[in-house]
């Protein structure tokens, strides 16, 4: 096998773009080996000091500090894979302990979650500039999962506020760090 030079370019990402092109068997068989949330979910958390949604002018969720979490839902996603992901954001250890380091779960430091479905986290670009969203989950198994999803943060005890399912919303927040991290097991990342 012949060495690269270091002005060869490194060969491109197997997926770069999630689509049609890129084959939907390729897809299934890399979420299948993808590892331990086991679907395509996406999720964007950010941390926050505070965020709040607002549709039509009216204020629908708002938290202090803790998570903002934007949820993209994909058409093979069910509740177990639901449940899979909270215990991830339950536990993911990002919050700073006394000596600054990101040592604290969100139930150490009482964080607050504001959770936003977001089906726009599977746009796909592979055909051109507009995208599309045939990745994604239709509204009528999207919405359930993601009231699942709130009502298992819930359920372990966290204030959770949620924006309006299908509503245009406006989501302002103070993004504390900045602190962002994309959740997903699918080759988006």
């Amino acid at each position: 096998m012949a060495r690269r030079t270091r002005t060869e370019p490194a060969a491109p990402p197997a997926f770069p773009f999630v689509g049609v092109d890129s084959g939907y068997h390729a897809l299934r068989a890399s979420r299948e080996s993808a590892g331990a949330l086991g679907g395509m979910v996406r999720a964007v958390l950010q941390r926050v000091r505070r965020a709040r949604v607002v549709v039509d002018g009216e204020e629908v969720g708002a938290i202090g500090r803790g998570w903002m979490i934007l949820l993209g839902i994909g058409r093979e996603d069910d509740a177990a894979i639901a449940a899979r992901l909270v215990d991830k954001v339950a536990g993911l250890r990002a919050f700073e302990d006394a000596e600054g380091k990101t040592n604290l779960a969100a139930a150490d430091v009482g964080a607050e979650f504001l959770v936003v479905s977001q089906f726009t986290l599977y746009a796909d670009l592979s055909r051109g500039r507009r995208p599309g969203f045939a990745y994604a989950a239709l509204p009528e198994q999207a919405e359930p999962l993601v009231e699942e999803f709130a009502r298992l943060l819930r359920g372990r005890g966290f204030r959770v506020a949620t924006g309006r399912f299908g509503a245009d919303m406006d989501v302002e927040l103070t993004n504390q760090g900045p602190f962002t991290i994309v959740l997903t097991t699918d080759p988006w990342s």
